[in-house]
C-alpha cells in the first residue's frame, strides 16, 4: 500500500476562491491526487469517478455512519467535530447501514408514493404563488424567493403539517444542514447544535401527537409506532434528516437550474418552445453542480482505496461534485449538453443502496419552478448589479441569493 499524495498544489478545500467555484480544485484532486489527506486529519477527499463508486460498493469497509465532519477550527487549521456524540445518536436512512437503511428507506418510500401526484399539483401552486408575490417590475430575488421557500412548504404538506409552520420549517431545515458545511464559526456551531436539537423536540413532539393514520408522513410513522414497528426515536430521526436533506437538496437545484439559465437566452428559447427538454436539463443541472458536493463514509477497518492506506476511523468525503465533471466518464464534462447518453447516470444523488430516496420529489419541484421562471418572462438574467451569494460551506452548493431581471 501507499501513502496519501501531499505534494500536490492548491488543494485547501477550505479557501474562498473553492467555496464560491470549487470546480477547479477538484480538477487539481483529480489530476493530482484523486485520493488526497486533508493535512493534519484522518479525513481524505475521494474525486474521481471511478474510486468513488468504488467507495459506495464496498459497504462492509465504509460504512454510512455520519461520525464525524471536516471543520475549518479557529486557528484557520482543518479539524475534527464529533456528530455523533460517541455513538449516542442512532444513524438512520441516509446514514444507517444494512437492514436498518432497508426498513427506513419503505417507510420513506411508503409515504412518497401515495403522495407524489397531490405533492405535484402542490408545487405548481406554490411555485405561481410565490412568483406572484415576489416578482415586482422585473427584478427577483430567485434564490430566496422561490428556490428556499418552495422546498420547505412542499415538504411541509408531504409531513402532514399546517402551512402557517412553514416559516419555522424552513429556518429549521436550512440551519441543520449549515451545522455540516464546515466553516460555521465555534459560537455559530453553538447556536447550530441548539437549533438541531429544538427541531428535534418539536418533531418528537409532533409526532407523538399525531394519530395513526394521519395524513402525510407524521400519519405513516405514527402508524407504525403504534403497531411497534418502529421506535418513536428513530422516527423523529428520519424526519429530522428528511426535513434538512429533502430542503437543501431541491433548493440547490432550483437555484442551479435559474443560474444556468440565465446566463444562456438559448437555452431558455428552446426550453420554452419544447418543455420535454426541462428534463435533460435538470439532469445536467445535477451533474454539473450537485446540490450536495458529497457525502461522508468511515473505514470500519484498516483498509486501502486506489492503492492508498485507510487506517480504520477515518473519514471519505466522497465528492460527487467532482466524480460528475470526471473527463473519464463524461465527454465535454463542463457543458450541457442535452442529448447526453446516460443522461441519468450520474451521481448527484448518490448510487447504490443510498440511492436519493427523495430524488423524484426533487425533480418534481425543480421541474415546476422551472415551468413557473419560462412562463412568467420572455428572457431573464442574473442581475449585473447584486451577484449571487452562495452558502458557505463545503458539501452545500445552494445560492442563498440569485437575483434576477426578467422581461414579461
Amino acid at each position: 500500500m501507499s501513502t496519501p499524495m501531499a505534494s500536490a498544489p492548491n488543494l485547501d478545500l477550505f479557501a474562498s476562491d473553492a467555496i464560491a467555484d470549487p470546480y477547479p480544485l477538484y480538477s487539481r484532486l483529480r489530476e493530482h491526487a484523486p485520493i488526497h489527506q486533508v493535512p493534519g486529519t484522518t479525513f481524505y477527499l475521494v474525486s474521481t469517478a471511478d474510486l468513488v463508486e468504488e467507495a459506495v460498493g464496498r459497504t462492509d469497509d465504509f460504512s454510512s455512519n455520519l461520525r464525524a465532519i471536516l471543520v475549518l477550527g479557529p486557528d484557520g487549521r482543518p479539524g475534527r467535530f464529533a456528530m455523533d456524540l460517541g455513538g449516542a445518536i442512532e444513524q438512520v436512512l441516509a446514514t444507517a447501514d444494512g437492514s436498518a437503511h432497508r426498513a427506513h428507506r419503505k417507510f420513506v418510500l411508503h409515504a412518497l408514493a401515495k403522495r407524489i401526484r397531490v405533492l405535484e399539483t402542490a408545487a405548481d401552486e406554490i411555485a405561481a404563488q410565490l412568483w406572484a408575490d415576489h416578482a415586482h417590475e422585473g427584478r427577483i430575488d430567485w434564490g430566496a424567493a422561490v428556490a428556499n421557500r418552495l422546498p420547505p412548504a412542499i415538504l411541509a404538506k408531504l409531513l402532514g403539517m399546517p402551512d402557517e409552520e412553514v416559516p419555522q420549517l424552513l429556518t429549521a431545515a436550512y440551519e441543520s444542514v449549515e451545522l455540516l458545511g464546515g466553516l460555521a464559526t465555534p459560537q455559530r456551531m453553538e447556536q447550530l447544535v441548539s437549533a438541531t436539537f429544538g427541531l428535534h423536540d418539536y418533531l418528537e413532539r409532533t409526532l407523538n401527537a399525531t394519530d395513526p393514520g394521519a395524513d402525510g408522513l407524521f400519519g405513516v410513522l405514527a402508524t407504525a409506532l403504534d403497531r411497534g414497528d418502529i421506535e418513536l426515536g428513530t422516527a423523529t430521526m428520519i424526519l429530522m434528516q428528511l426535513v434538512g436533506a429533502g430542503a437543501e437538496t431541491t433548493a440547490g437545484l432550483i437555484g442551479t437550474a435559474a443560474r444556468y439559465l440565465a446566463q444562456d437566452p438559448g437555452l431558455q428559447d428552446a426550453l420554452r418552445a419544447d418543455a420535454a427538454l426541462i428534463d435533460p436539463f435538470l439532469e445536467e443541472c445535477l451533474r454539473l453542480d450537485p446540490p450536495l458536493r458529497g457525502h461522508y463514509r468511515v473505514a470500519t477497518s484498516d483498509t486501502e482505496l486506489g492503492g492508498v492506506t485507510i487506517p480504520i476511523g477515518s473519514h471519505l468525503l466522497l465528492l460527487w461534485s467532482s466524480a460528475n465533471r470526471d473527463a473519464t466518464r463524461y465527454d465535454n464534462p463542463d457543458r450541457i449538453d442535452l442529448a447526453r447518453p446516460g443522461i441519468r447516470q450520474h451521481l448527484a444523488f448518490g448510487k447504490g443502496t443510498h440511492f436519493c430516496v427523495g430524488s423524484s420529489l426533487a425533480r418534481l419541484e425543480a421541474t415546476a419552478a422551472v415551468r413557473t421562471l419560462l412562463s412568467n418572462t420572455n428572457t431573464f438574467a442574473l442581475n449585473p448589479n447584486t451577484p449571487p451569494v452562495w452558502v458557505k460551506s463545503v458539501v452545500v452548493r445552494r445560492a442563498e441569493s440569485l437575483p434576477l431581471t426578467f422581461n414579461k
